[in-house]
This record gives structure tokens, sequence and C-alpha cells, in this order.
């Protein structure tokens, strides 16, 4: 058979819940190129693999622990064929019938472009407080934009700031050149693989875009301490790769928590669970990154 133009690459573990509505809303894409959808599946034991070897054209298991942020995407698209191929995680349900056509566009009509990643939209039922930090997130925002190639003399004048908003892209829905990847993979990494493959494209003189038409419904409510890890191993992870220290001191420490805690309890409130959980992210956001930056400014030997 003829490869086809795209492949939706999925990673999934135990996502029931959504990967029905997800497969569904894939299989009505209005498109006028070919498409196939190819699955890794890390250990579910809710019905996910049963599902995905009746709806995907390839279904291909590994062991949970197995699972790498990086790695695991390269053997997702190794059994991919086509010459664009869609990264979608499991919770994240495209909007409309013309997502895939959207996201795909603008790598269809530049040849140089790497690469381009989905505007994601809140879950119906996100919390008041969930729904807040997205509106300030860049995947959230509605103008379409492009990053330039760039040069390292280009990086090392930037802010650690902006080093990261020039290397956004984020694999929740992205959409990336086979043929690039063939020359620059993903690395090996426990999270942010998406921005540090930016950073390398970028470095090697290819843009990348942002398409707000291509939309996800994509959010999390999920616990302090999960949120605490997360944002530990993200923020260590992005001083390693930009030298970012969002919150350098304890005073700012201490600043950050304060003004969290008042924001948060303004917003949630209506119950006892959702102000304790409201007062918990206002520590554990801010804690993680102050410590996962502070042990990756230790390692490097800098001041921490």
């Amino acid at each position: 058979m003829e490869a086809p133009l795209v492949s939706i690459a999925l990673v999934t573990r135990n996502g029931i819940a959504t990967l029905p509505d997800l497969l569904e809303v894939v299989s009505r894409q209005r498109v006028d190129f070919a498409y196939e959808v190819v699955a890794v599946d890390s250990g579910s034991t809710d019905g996910s693999a049963e599902l995905l070897a009746r709806r995907v054209d390839r279904l291909f298991k590994i062991a949970p622990g197995a699972f790498n942020h990086g790695l695991t995407r390269n053997a997702a698209i190794e059994q991919a064929r086509g010459e664009l191929v869609v990264l979608l995680v499991q919770d994240a349900v495209p909007a409309n019938e013309s997502w895939l056509d959207e996201l795909t566009a603008p790598l269809l009509a530049d040849a140089r472009l790497a690469g381009t990643f989905s505007r994601q939209r809140p879950r119906p039922d996100a919390s008041l407080l969930t729904r807040l930090y997205f509106e300030r997130a860049a995947v959230a925002r509605d103008e379409r934009r492009t990053a330039a190639p760039l040069t390292p003399a280009d990086l090392a004048a930037f802010t650690p700031m902006e080093r990261l908003e020039r290397c956004t892209f984020d694999n929740v829905c992205s959409c990336i050149r086979r043929s690039v990847w063939t020359k620059i993979p993903f690395r090996e990494t426990p999270i942010g693989e998406d921005v540090e493959w930016a950073k390398e494209v970028l470095l090697a003189g290819y843009p990348l875009a942002f398409v707000p038409a291509a939309a996800v419904v994509h959010s999390h409510d999920r616990s302090a301490s999960y949120e605490f890890n997360r944002t530990f191993t993200l923020h260590r992870r992005l001083f390693e790769l930009f030298e970012l220290r969002t919150i350098p001191t304890l005073l700012l420490l201490v600043r950050a928590i304060v003004s969290s805690l008042v924001l948060h309890l303004r917003v949630q409130h209506g119950s006892i669970v959702s102000a304790f959980r409201g007062v918990a992210l206002a520590v554990a956001w801010p804690l993680g990154q102050y410590l996962g930056a502070r042990a990756a400014a230790r390692e490097r030997g800098k001041p921490s």
C-alpha cells in the first residue's frame, strides 16, 4: 500500500476516559490526503490497548517502566509511515473536524518548516483555577506565530525567559516533519522533550509555527503532590536548557507563595476540598519552581 502523507502517533497508558472521544473525532477529519493512526501503549490495564487494537492502524506495546518522553515518541514515529507525523497525547481531543487540516497546512505550504503545534483549550469540567492559569499559557493564545531560526549568538543574547519563549513547542499536540526528525530525533529525557527539540531545530536553521486554528481540548486538575513533582522536574530541565530560574531566591519564593494564596483563595471557593487544593497548589507550584532550578544550578556548580 502507498504510504499515507500524514501519520497520527498516540502515546497512551490507561486513557480509556478520553480515547473513545479522541478516536471518534480523529476518524471524522475532513482532509484531502490519506492519513493513518498508530499508537504506542505502555502497559494499559483499563481496556485502552484493546480499544486501540480495534481502532488504529498499528499498535505497538512497551513495558510501563520503559516509557520515556523522548524515546517513546521516537518509537511511535518509527512505527509511522507518513512524512508528516502528528504527536498527540491520549487526553487531547481535537476540537473539530478541521483540526488535522489546519495543523498540517503550514507544513504543506512551506517545505522549510520543521513543525507546528496546536492551541489548547481547557476541558468543559476544568476548575476555575485551571481556567485562570490557562488564560496565561502560551498554548492558549489565539494569534498565529512563527519562530524563526536562531544562531548560538542569538540565543546567548536573550534572557533565560526569552530563550524559553522563542523555543516554545508542545507535544500535547504537534506535527513534525519526518525528514527533520531523522536528523534531529527527540532526546532521552524525563520531561521537556518538545522544547529541547525546538531549541535544536531552531539552531539547525528550521522555523517552527504555532497554529491556533488547530485546537485541542486538554487540561488537568491534578493533586498538589503530582504538580509539585512535575514542576520540580520541569524547572530542573528548564534551567539545564535555558538557565531559567523563575523564582531564584527565598524572598521571591515567599512572595510567590503569598500572592498565589491570595489568588487561589479568591478563585477556588465553593467547598472545603477546592479551597484546600488551592492552598496546596499555592505552595506546590512556586516551591517546585524554586527547588527544581536550584537543584540544576547546584549540579552545574552555580550559586544557589
